[in-house]
């Protein structure tokens, strides 16, 4: 700690050790004591941590004529180098050990086909193991397989009867856009644009619930039958329909009307095919006769 020279004479006085005084003012050599009372100060007091410092004053006023700056005295207080305190504790670094640094030689879980996730190699695996994997993979397969079958099925479904041009529904849907064309009808029922078709009626209010009643076989000569009924309302009446349609063993694929008739209560039948008994000039049966016997194609 650096002092200006008025801080180093103020602080290089030296505290009085006793209350004894020497008086010198007598001619005599003999030094007589004089006792007086101290004032109790805290400033008087001597400070008890700080060292006596005895410098002579020729000394102290060379160093002060040669030296410009101020006189450094080491503090007492920066002298005190108090050292660390040693930690109480000891640092311990935790490691985890990971999976892979462990043994080879560790027990693995058993390989069941309920627990089997494929991450354990083939040759790895016991026999009881290999067969549970293949029972698994059989499994998964035969889902699939499972999956493949009914999809195929529910798109066939859907061709064959909703989407195909000789489904039951094309040819419910092209009978009632007939009807709503045919002038004699639209006289009984009402306007074509508000008429509805549906099935049999149900307990359901909802007509789109009622389903159309249809019936498909083949007669012994392999002529596939398809008959159909519903029903039609209108603003003015409700009428039944009534359709049959052959599929000849040589067509190709292609329905025929046998009879296509409505019948509305109070009102004489209407035919739109086969009113004469006979089929629709698309589909009239060819007969010839051979050895006397009528054929029928």
């Amino acid at each position: 700690m650096n002092l200006n020279p008025r801080q180093a004479s103020s602080s290089l006085r030296v505290p009085r050790s006793s209350s004894t005084v020497y008086d010198t003012s007598s001619s005599k050599a003999k030094k007589q004591p004089r006792q007086y009372n101290e004032p109790q100060t805290a400033m008087m007091k001597p400070i008890a941590h700080i060292p006596t410092v005895r410098i002579r004053a020729s000394q102290t006023l060379q160093s002060l004529h040669h030296h410009r700056h101020p006189l450094s005295i080491p503090s007492p207080v920066s002298s005190l180098v108090v050292p660390p305190r040693p930690s109480s504790f000891a640092r311990h670094k935790t490691t985890t050990a990971s999976p892979s640094s462990s043994s080879p030689s560790a027990k693995r879980r058993a390989v069941t086909p309920f627990n089997d996730t494929g991450q354990v190699p083939w040759s790895s695996l016991s026999i009881p193991e290999k067969a549970g994997r293949a029972a698994q993979q059989s499994f998964n397969l035969g889902v699939i397989l499972v999956g493949v079958v009914l999809t195929v099925g529910v798109g066939y479904f859907l061709y064959t009867d909703v989407f195909s041009p000789g489904s039951k529904t094309a040819h419910f849907n092209r009978a009632v856009n007939r009807i709503k064309a045919d002038s004699r009808c639209t006289a009984l029922l009402g306007p074509g644009n508000e008429l509805v078709a549906h099935g049999d009626e149900t307990y359901n209010k909802w007509r789109r619930a009622r389903p159309i009643q249809s019936t498909t076989k083949v007669d012994q000569y392999g002529h596939e039958h398809l008959m159909m009924h519903f029903y039609v309302e209108g603003p003015k009446n409700r009428a039944m329909v009534m359709l049959h349609l052959v599929k000849g063993s040589g067509t190709r694929g292609d329905f025929e009307y046998k009879y296509f008739y409505l019948d509305v209560p109070g009102h004489e039948r209407i035919y739109l095919e086969g009113g004469d008994g006979t089929s629709a000039k698309s589909g009239k049966d060819k007969k010839f006769r051979l050895f006397g016997v009528s054929w029928t194609q």
